[in-house]
């Protein structure tokens, strides 16, 4: 009895070791593929502030909620199922999804640059506000989601991608922890930023002069963090997407741009002490520069298309379309702040410091002809 005792604590414990192992093979997978989809990560941070920068200041944490959900659904129920079957059963296709998205990401980076450069500015940006109706929160809602579901395919293919060695369990569990905990941090980080600048308009109300010196830096303060975020954001796509197409364009055969990378490379990872850190720094640079070569690349064949493609026109006129419905939400609550306006000269109304916070706020993505 006691001997058949004994054997069955043997068992447990060794059921045990192999869970506690599991749980770091977990853990340092998740790790790993969340580092790779930084770039995504932070892009995604800079963009979906823009969805609700006009809205309600009362709305806006409860859109941020329900955008939360719908991007934690579609990552746990659409896409890593999809990504799970494709991984068992086509695996050849991962790498070929993978540089797909990094063409994606490369793109998008060098639209931004593109834009950046020439002064551009969307039309949408100035449409006309239409008439708020019931259903205005829920467009700008699902053009968030929209937008989202495509950097969250893009961070789940990069971190299936990582994780590709482990069992099918495992790289299911790895993924499921980086979906909650990638949305999670993007949402809360979101949820934040926008409500940095109420935050510092109430702290501006204190009687203390160092609140209200606070508070003030918080609301002028806001439009350079969400700049730094998207020139961060831009960045990182343009070097995650970058080093996507060294690796694929290795792994298929074209060994050049990759043994060119690394000649270039060594030098600098041959300096005593910091070479590490320079020689990343050099890999990084590179593979930055290949995503925004490949990316303008992609932008001159796109941009064409766009323009007699009936997707692209209907693209175009779909956000045209949210930027009247961006423009109603903010009449809402901007209408009575701008009253004093049309009463004539004299004194008005006290600027809210809010609006200055929010004047800038979502630089977003940018899309449309680069002329």
């Amino acid at each position: 009895m006691s001997g058949g005792l004994v054997a069955l604590l043997d068992d447990v414990a060794a059921l045990a070791r192999i869970a506690a192992a599991s749980v770091d093979d977990i853990a340092a997978g998740a790790t790993k593929a969340g580092a790779k989809a930084a770039g995504v990560v932070i892009d995604d941070a800079a963009v979906t502030p823009q969805y609700v920068s006009d809205a309600d200041p009362s709305r806006e944490l409860p859109m941020i909620k329900r955008i939360f959900w719908g991007s934690l659904r579609n990552k746990l129920l659409v896409i890593l199922p999809a990504l799970l079957l494709i991984s068992a059963f086509v695996p050849w296709l991962i790498p070929y999804i993978l540089m797909l998205g990094g063409t994606y990401l490369c793109y998008e980076g060098a639209e931004k640059i593109w834009h950046k450069v020439r002064g551009h500015h969307e039309p949408e940006e100035e449409a006309p506000a239409v008439e708020r109706g019931p259903g205005a929160e829920d467009k700008v809602i699902k053009g968030a989601i929209t937008t989202d579901f495509i950097l969250s395919c893009e961070i789940m293919v990069i971190s299936m991608n990582e994780v590709a060695d482990q069992s099918l369990w495992v790289r299911a569990l790895i993924l499921v922890v980086v979906a909650v905990l990638i949305t999670v941090l993007v949402y809360g980080a979101v949820g934040l930023i926008v409500k940095m600048d109420d935050i510092g308009l109430h702290l501006t109300t204190k009687d203390s002069a160092r609140s209200q010196r606070l508070g003030a830096l918080l609301v002028r303060g806001m439009p350079a963090v969400l700049g730094a975020i998207t020139i961060i954001g831009t960045v990182a796509m343009l070097w995650v997407g970058g080093h996507i197409m060294l690796q694929g364009a290795y792994d298929l055969g074209w060994h050049a741009p990759y043994d060119l990378v690394h000649l270039l490379e060594e030098p600098a990872a041959a300096v005593p002490g910091v070479g590490g850190l320079l020689g990343w720094l050099v890999n990084t640079a590179c593979s930055a520069v290949l995503g925004l070569a490949w990316g303008l690349v992609v932008m001159l064949v796109v941009h064409p298309l766009l323009k007699v493609l009936p997707l692209g026109r209907s693209s175009r006129d779909g956000a045209h379309e949210e930027g009247d419905v961006r423009a109603a939400l903010a009449g809402h609550h901007d209408a009575p702040r701008g009253a004093g306006s049309a009463a004539g000269p004299g004194p008005g109304p006290v600027a809210d410091p809010r609006e200055e916070g929010r004047t800038d706020r979502g630089p977003g993505r940018t899309g449309g002809d680069p002329a």
